[in-house]
């Protein structure tokens, strides 16, 4: 595959799903989580431990967006996070259906409480400061290391890897939380690392070959690492979908981001990175000849 001649598809592919995401994101919002939202917790010590559906059959019946997760110890106790806000009597409606099938007793309602969107706010300034240094970090290390036109491409290519991950979560409405939030730092330096192993192969290949074309060392380039590449991600990916077809209900949160997080940091890092590279050096190409030309 030429992916340098058919960069512009690659580059459209990208646009209508980022396009379509924030149309969706604008219309509607991101349908943000209980983390960000708030909303009422309730905490309750089962004695044993159940499945989530199994919980599900009761919490559904107040709220089916409602997130469970097991604690304690023996993972014999849940926690119940709603966005919606209960009142008393609804809190102990909730824990009386569970109360009667489980033969529980007043004293295993371990808490209920509300709260508020202030963890949100602190996980979002957190998340955008460590982005910030995380993105000047390596912006300085690949201008060092490579040149800074590789470091401008990589920078753009993390920006799309998130507004990818944005946007898929904004056209099927999927919740996002604090989960989301550490599968993003998390892609941000697994896209990376693809990204530099090709920009490697990419001076490399200048180095022995100084006459070809920038089009035939970025083919060259891509071709000897798409191997790697591939490998590492579906090794990757099938490890995070399993946890995500076995897991618990709060490790399948966490897998799916990243699950979106493989996909489009293997796209981009291959389709995306390297093509920008092309356009900028070829840039800069056309304007040396011209101020020759002049």
């Amino acid at each position: 595959m030429d992916i340098i001649k058919n960069r512009k598809i690659f580059f459209s592919i990208s646009l209508a799903i980022i396009i379509v995401g924030m149309i969706m994101m604008a219309v509607n919002g991101l349908n943000r989580g209980i983390d960000f939202e708030g909303g009422t917790l309730i905490q309750i010590k089962i004695g044993k431990t159940i499945s989530v559906d199994e919980v599900r059959l009761i919490v559904d019946k107040f709220d089916k967006e409602a997130s469970i997760v097991h604690s304690g110890e023996k993972k014999d106790e849940i926690q119940i996070k709603s966005k919606k806000d209960f009142n008393n009597k609804e809190i102990h409606q909730i824990f009386n259906e569970f109360k009667e099938k489980y033969k529980l007793k007043d004293e295993d309602l371990v808490q209920s409480q509300k709260f508020g969107p202030t963890m949100g706010k602190e996980i979002r300034q957190k998340a955008l400061l460590s982005s910030a240094i995380a993105v000047v970090a390596m912006l300085i290390y690949i201008s060092w290391r490579f040149e800074f036109k590789f470091a401008i491409s990589a920078i753009i290519t993390l920006a799309h890897d998130i507004l990818i991950m944005l946007s898929v979560y904004a056209i099927f409405r999927i919740p996002v939380n604090g989960s989301f939030i550490a599968a993003i730092l998390t892609i941000l330096g697994y896209s990376i690392n693809d990204t530099i192993v090709i920009f490697d192969r990419i001076r490399e290949t200048r180095r022995l070959s100084r006459k070809d074309s920038y089009e035939k060392v970025v083919n060259d380039s891509i071709k000897k690492s798409l191997t790697r590449t591939i490998n590492t991600s579906i090794t990757t990916l099938v490890t995070i979908l399993l946890l995500y077809i076995l897991g618990v209900e709060d490790v399948k949160v966490l897998a799916l981001p990243l699950i979106i997080g493989v996909i489009a940091g293997t796209y981009s890092s291959i389709f995306i990175a390297s093509p920008l590279w092309y356009v900028f050096k070829s840039k800069e190409k056309d304007a040396k000849y011209n101020a020759r030309k002049a």
